[in-house]
C-alpha cells in the first residue's frame, strides 16, 4: 500500500479552533500521515460572532505545513462563507476530478493511527466493484451478532463523518435533485431509501423545502436510486467530537458516541448484505413521534393545510397582544 498514490486527504473547517487541532493532530498520528497529501478548505465566517473563531482557526491551519506532519498541506480560504454543503461540494469535487479519489474528514473528527491506512486499502479493494459507492471509518453504536465473523459490513446509508469515494461515483450526483417531485409521495422510492434508516426520505424532505443545507442526504439519495452500498468497519475508526452544541449542523447528544478501535480492519471481497445488521442499523436511527408526524404530513402533501394552520396561529397571536 506505501508504495502506491496514497489518497488526497481533504479536511473542511470553520470556526472550531479547538475541535480542528484535534482532528489535525489525529490525522498526524496517522501511520500513513507523512506520505499523505492534505487539502484544507475553509470557510469564511458567517457573521460577527464566528469571526474570531474563524481567525484563529485559519491562523492555526496555515502552521500545519511548516510542521512536517504530512507530505504536502494545500490551504484553500474561502473568500466569504459558503456553508458547509457548498464548501463539501464544491471542494471534494475540485480534489476529486484531479486525483480520482478522496477521503474526506470535517473538523469535529478524531482519526485513529490505522484510519488513513484502512481508508486507502479499502478504495484499491472496492474500486472496481460496482455496489460499493463509498467507504466510511465511521461504525455507529449498534448491535453486531456474535456470528458476524467479518471486520467490515454493508449498509445502505452513506457516511458524512470520515468517508472516502472515487470520481465515477461522485460525478453522478445530481446536487439539484432534478426529480425530486417524483420521488416525494412515491411510497416505494421512498421505502427504498428509507432502507437506510427511517429519517432518510423525510431528511430530503428537509433538504428540498429548505430547512436544512445537507449535501450528505442528496449524495445518500443517489447512493438509493443507484441500489449501491457502503463499506463499514466493524468497529470505529472514527470518534465525533462535535456533538457537543458547538457545530452549526449537529446538536448536543450522545447517541451516537462510539469508542475508538486500536486495531486495523481486515477487508474483505464480495461482501453481501446482513439482515441482522441492516435492522440494528436501521433502527438506531428512528425518528421520535413527532417527527414521524411531520413527515406524514408532508408526505401527503399537506402542507398547504400547515402552513394555513400557522398563519392562524399567528394572527390570533397578534390579536390576543
Amino acid at each position: 500500500m506505501e508504495d502506491k498514490q496514497l489518497a488526497p486527504i481533504v479536511v473542511f473547517v470553520y470556526a472550531r479552533p479547538k475541535h480542528t487541532q484535534n482532528t489535525i493532530e489525529a490525522l498526524a498520528n496517522n501511520e500513513l500521515a507523512r506520505k499523505s497529501n492534505v487539502w484544507i478548505f475553509a470557510d469564511n465566517y458567517k457573521n460577527d460572532k464566528s469571526k474570531k473563531n474563524v481567525e484563529e482557526v485559519r491562523k492555526y491551519i496555515n502552521s500545519i505545513e511548516s510542521k512536517k506532519w504530512f507530505n504536502s498541506v494545500t490551504v484553500v480560504e474561502a473568500p466569504k462563507n459558503q456553508g458547509l454543503a457548498n464548501s463539501v461540494i464544491k471542494g471534494v469535487t475540485e480534489v476529486i476530478n484531479k486525483y480520482g479519489k478522496v477521503i474526506v474528514v470535517e473538523d469535529d473528527l478524531v482519526t485513529s493511527k490505522y484510519f488513513i491506512k484502512y481508508m486507502n486499502e479499502a478504495l484499491e479493494l472496492y474500486e472496481n466493484d460496482e455496489r460499493i459507492w463509498s467507504i466510511s471509518g465511521y461504525n455507529p453504536p449498534i448491535e453486531i451478532p456474535k456470528n458476524y465473523k467479518y471486520d467490515v459490513y454493508l449498509a445502505y446509508r452513506g457516511n458524512s463523518w470520515g468517508w472516502a469515494t472515487w470520481r465515477d461515483r461522485w460525478n453522478t450526483v445530481d446536487w439539484d435533485v432534478k426529480d425530486y417531485k417524483k420521488f416525494k409521495h412515491n411510497i416505494f422510492k421512498r421505502r427504498r431509501i428509507n432502507r437506510g434508516g427511517p429519517d432518510m426520505a423525510q431528511m430530503l424532505d428537509d433538504q428540498m423545502k429548505g430547512r436544512c443545507d445537507s449535501w450528505a442526504i442528496r449524495w445518500c439519495y443517489e447512493q438509493s436510486k443507484q441500489n449501491k452500498y457502503t463499506v463499514y468497519p466493524k468497529e470505529s475508526l472514527i470518534v465525533n467530537q462535535g456533538l457537543d452544541g458547538t457545530g452549526t449542523h449537529s446538536g448536543n447528544t450522545t447517541k451516537f458516541d462510539t469508542i475508538l478501535t486500536n486495531q486495523l480492519p481486515k477487508l474483505k471481497e464480495n461482501l453481501n448484505i446482513d439482515k441482522a445488521i441492516t435492522k440494528h442499523f436501521y433502527n438506531i436511527f428512528d425518528l421520535g413521534i413527532k417527527q414521524k408526524i411531520i413527515g406524514f404530513i408532508y408526505f401527503c402533501n399537506m402542507e398547504k393545510l400547515l402552513e394555513v394552520r400557522k398563519k392562524y396561529k399567528r394572527e390570533k397571536g397578534k390579536k390576543i397582544k
